[in-house]
């Protein structure tokens, strides 16, 4: 019998940084100084969403080592709460995941069709036929295996950190005294309230940058070693992200400045001009196409792992756990996450405005999950010892972690109720749907 493929801890921990590091950190530190009176604040957010997602980076790696099983994301949620839950927030996650991989193609292509239409004016059904391009492409990789699809994702993963160590070199040779200057000019003297809402604001798009390392528990099984590689790619990998992230916004900070940036559209073509000169603009779109490329394939590697979770506990028919015999392919999933996808790139061009409503779901699932450590320790007390992770400042750090996500849930219903009201109704929605299915589902007596 041949032996499963597995991933080792360096494809791990790329696949790690690949699902947190997306085009994020190329657009919303602009939207973080925009919400911040003074730099001050503005760094304080992103140093306290590294911090929160440290504590949810400890929590999983726990989750993951206590809980090694593929689609671990979905499966922890039924194990600790009603069943209804775990089909719920599975079900918002996978349609909000597809919806970002959807913009995040468009996006890339946006980027690349300048370089190959560089006269063309009207290019919205070029855009999205690349977008699909793309995604059938990562959709064939993917039915090749998960060594083909690890291995082109760490090739992928090391091109975009590259693009972000390139787009802070201007550090070292750029001296914006203006920048200094004008950032010590916006400092202001904003009322305890303005803070907290700019605090909360700004956690909204930090916490988007962030996210993304919850899903990397759903590999489970896949993993090498998973009770020790689970944890050490979890934070091996958020180390190297909370390194990046606060560098480069340091360099943003440092050559555009504070005022600039709030108002900047293109931060990272700035940022490339310094770099690269006149030819910024075409090597700053391939290697953000490439970055691009990295979020599809990973988005196409995760989540048909949660739809094979789901078939195994019933939530979806068992066709979707079925791996193909000479691959290991969950050829179903994959195919039906892949063609969810493609028909979404036709109404994505929205994906800005849905921001605040994938964090205000996504709320609902990072405090939900990051409770279940609190039963997990009770439950697997028998592994403690065994070699599993076992993280430090227990409860603390669950404890901050799961009132960041509330804080930042509450400050998107502040601030936009709409957004807060649909998100609940949709919950509540798939729930219902779920006994709704139970009840029809039930066999008949015929008795």
């Amino acid at each position: 019998m041949l032996q499963k493929p597995k991933l080792n801890l360096f494809d791990f921990t790329m696949i790690m940084v690949s699902l947190v590091i997306g085009m994020g950190i190329f657009r919303t530190p602009a939207n973080v100084a925009a919400t911040s009176p003074n730099p001050i604040l503005f760094f304080s957010i992103w140093i306290a969403g590294g911090i929160i997602a440290i504590g949810g980076a400890l929590t999983y790696a726990e989750i993951g080592s206590r809980f090694p099983v593929t689609g671990g994301y979905y499966r922890i949620f039924s194990y600790a709460y009603h069943p209804s839950i775990a089909f719920a927030v599975n079900c918002i996650i996978l349609i909000s995941n597809a919806a970002s991989l959807a913009g995040v193609a468009l996006i890339g292509a946006e980027y690349i069709i300048k370089v190959v239409m560089p006269t063309q004016t009207d290019t919205q059904a070029a855009q999205i036929t690349i977008a699909i391009i793309s995604i059938v492409l990562f959709y064939a990789i993917n039915l090749a295996g998960l060594k083909m699809s690890a291995r082109t994702q760490n090739i992928l993963t090391i091109i975009k950190i590259g693009l972000i160590l390139l787009l802070i070199t201007p550090l070292f040779f750029y001296n914006n005294n203006m920048a200094t200057a004008t950032a010590e000019s916006t400092l202001s003297n904003p009322t305890l309230r303005e803070y907290i809402k700019a605090f909360g604001l700004g956690l909204v798009a930090v916490s988007f940058t962030y996210g993304g390392y919850q899903q990397s528990i759903n590999f489970g099984e896949e993993v090498k070693n998973p009770a020790k590689n689970i944890p050490r790619g979890i934070i091996i990998g958020l180390l190297i992200i909370i390194s990046l992230y606060l560098t480069i916004n340091y360099a943003y900070y440092h050559v555009i400045g504070f005022t600039a940036l709030k108002t900047s559209a293109n931060i990272a073509a700035i940022m490339a001009g310094y770099v690269f000169g006149s030819a910024a603009a075409n090597i700053l779109s391939v290697l953000l196409f490439l970055s691009v490329l990295a979020y599809v394939n990973v988005l196409l590697m995760a989540n048909p792992r949660v739809m094979q979770a789901m078939s195994d506990e019933g939530m979806l028919p068992s066709t979707f756990g079925k791996r193909t015999v000479k691959t290991n392919v969950l050829f179903t999933s994959l195919s039906v996450f892949a063609s969810l996808c493609m028909l979404i790139v036709f109404w994505a061009k929205t994906f800005d405005e849905i921001l605040s409503f994938t964090i205000f779901l996504d709320c609902f699932g990072m405090v939900l999950s990051a409770a279940t450590i609190f039963k997990l320790r009770k439950t697997t007390q028998h592994l403690n010892g065994t070699g599993i992770y076992q993280m430090q400042l227990f409860p603390l750090m669950p404890i901050i972690f799961m009132l960041a996500y509330t804080f930042v849930g509450i400050s998107i219903f502040i601030d936009k109720p709409i957004t807060g009201v649909t998100g609940i109704a949709i919950l509540s929605g798939f729930i219902a749907l779920y006994f709704a299915v139970k009840k029809f589902s039930k066999p008949t007596n015929l008795s």
